[in-house]
């Protein structure tokens, strides 16, 4: 394989495991560990960077076990193309790439719907439970640009979360270290550590109450770190679960407004992006509205007697 100005930068191993699709992780890492890969003829890292030019020899590999269900055609809808960029409105529900359990998500399922786009890759992660704003790359070189930009907080992400509760007082800023975990069924799970751990990371989530409902906030979230999990919970441990929430809500509310309102989602929406493009440095300003399903219930809510 000659490696083209769409794959320079890219990483050996990352490269291949795009390369060889349905071939497990592990035998990806053994191949190169055993000297089988070759880049211009030599041995080579999985954390080689590959440049414009360079030739990446890769021995037949036998995909023994039957393939995974192809993902369907599916276009999302959008809120912003050109020919480096792609911004989509994810619903709820629905995983932004293939794995864990999930045969495709967003991703698998946009390239199946434009076969002719030879470069589309996730610029950055939505949980499957979320919905709003997602960012791709139609281009190596803006994947690049734009991943440095998320690293270096070069962007403004806003979220609108529901939260059980009266939110007491006005903004918060929440800068407490988050520390992930894998239980004995590989889920993976997070928590809050305010005493610290050498292992937990720093996240940043900046909390604006928007509006108030009985028994109910809506509050806006600026995150100023992308940790797994982050708002989730952050607003979990301040006493404020997210309605819907899954894995850290309050899980007998959670069905009581199920069987009330018919509302089975988490009330977590990606609702602003910005970001300077990566072509000439212009600021992109992209915005979401609320889902149909959120805005009935914060109508249902608003409307609802008083509890006595």
């Amino acid at each position: 394989m000659r490696v083209d100005e769409d794959a320079a930068g890219q990483r050996l191993d990352n490269f291949l495991l795009r390369l060889l699709k349905g071939v497990p992780k592990t035998h990806v890492y053994r191949l190169i560990r055993s000297g089988e890969v070759r880049v211009n003829g030599g041995r080579a890292g999985a954390d080689t960077r590959l440049a414009a030019g360079d030739t990446v020899r890769v021995p037949p590999v036998r995909v023994a076990a039957a393939a995974a269900p192809a993902a369907p055609p599916r276009e999302f809808p959008l809120l912003h193309e050109d020919e480096h960029l792609l911004a989509v409105d994810k619903p709820a529900g629905v995983a932004v790439h293939g794995g864990s359990g999930v045969s495709f998500g967003v991703i698998e399922q946009l390239r199946r719907a434009r076969p002719g786009q030879r470069y589309l890759e996730l610029v950055h992660r939505l949980d499957k439970e979320t919905s709003g704003i997602l960012l791709l790359a139609k281009k190596r070189s803006a994947l690049a640009h734009l991943q440095d930009q998320f690293r270096a907080r070069g962007t403004e992400k806003v979220y609108a979360a529901l939260v059980f509760g009266d939110w007491p007082g006005g903004r918060r800023v929440i800068d407490l270290p988050l520390l992930k975990t894998t239980d004995a069924r590989g889920e993976r799970h997070v928590r809050a550590v305010p005493g610290g751990h050498e292992d937990a990371k720093r996240s940043i989530s900046i909390v604006q109450p928007v509006r108030r409902l009985p028994g109910f906030t809506l509050l806006d979230v600026r995150i100023a770190t992308g940790r797994t999990h982050q708002i989730r919970v952050h607003l979990a441990h301040a006493g404020h679960p997210i309605v819907g929430d899954p894995k850290y809500g309050d899980f007998a509310r959670n069905r009581a407004l199920a069987r009330e309102h018919g509302f089975e989602r988490m009330f977590l929406h990606a609702r602003r992006l910005a970001f300077a493009h990566p072509a000439d440095g212009h600021v992109v300003e992209l915005a979401s509205p609320l889902p149909p399903e959120c805005e009935a219930l914060l109508h249902a809510l608003a409307a609802a007697p008083p509890a006595r």
